[in-house]
């Protein structure tokens, strides 16, 4: 499950149904509602700060990295295959794996110290807003099922969930990653 990392699978999934639920709820008129908990702005708040954390620490990091000069000097290619490099290795990092691509010297004191730091906020800062959201979701009384309701089961909201985890995936990922294979191939 993307964003996240080992371990993180079911809170991830929990997370794309929440973004299923709440859009499928809007496009068919019906309230957004969850094991009989009403969705509203509150809880989406939640939902959409889980997910601007990894691209957050990703881009932050890689920025970090090139402007004090240490990603520069890391980078086995120039230009933007190496921007690629640094950026993979900021990514997998985040999301605990710590893979980066060949010629990418991550073996240096400050790449380890700012891997390290983004792997930690890639693991527990997603942990705090998913908290605060079922802290929120338990303060809430259960609603009465209707008619209006919109039901989380079936094949269309299985679709709807596997197309908000893809679409989360690719929106926080794949612009970054895309970024220099295509500036490599405009060259």
């Amino acid at each position: 499950m993307a964003p996240g990392g080992t371990g993180s699978g079911l809170y991830g999934l929990i997370m794309a149904v929440m973004i299923a639920v709440f859009v499928g709820g809007l496009m068919v008129g019906r309230t957004p509602e969850y094991l009989r908990k009403r969705i509203g702005f509150p809880e989406m708040r939640y939902v959409v700060l889980y997910a601007l954390v990894a691209p957050t620490a990703v881009l932050g990091c890689a920025a970090l990295a090139i402007a004090l000069g240490e990603g520069q000097s890391s980078m086995g290619n120039p230009g933007p295959h190496g921007l690629t490099e640094l950026v993979y290795a900021y990514t997998s990092n985040v999301n605990s794996n710590g893979s980066a691509m060949a010629g990418f010297n991550g073996a240096t004191e400050f790449h380890n110290m700012l891997v390290t730091a983004a792997m930690l906020i890639g693991r527990y800062v997603p942990m705090v807003f998913l908290l605060a959201l079922a802290g929120r979701l338990a303060r809430q009384q259960p609603g009465v099922v209707t008619v209006g309701t919109l039901q989380a089961r079936g094949v269309n909201f299985v679709a709807l969930a596997t197309g908000a985890a893809l679409m989360l995936a690719l929106l926080n990922f794949l612009s970054a990653l895309s970024l220099g294979p295509l500036a490599e191939g405009l060259l």
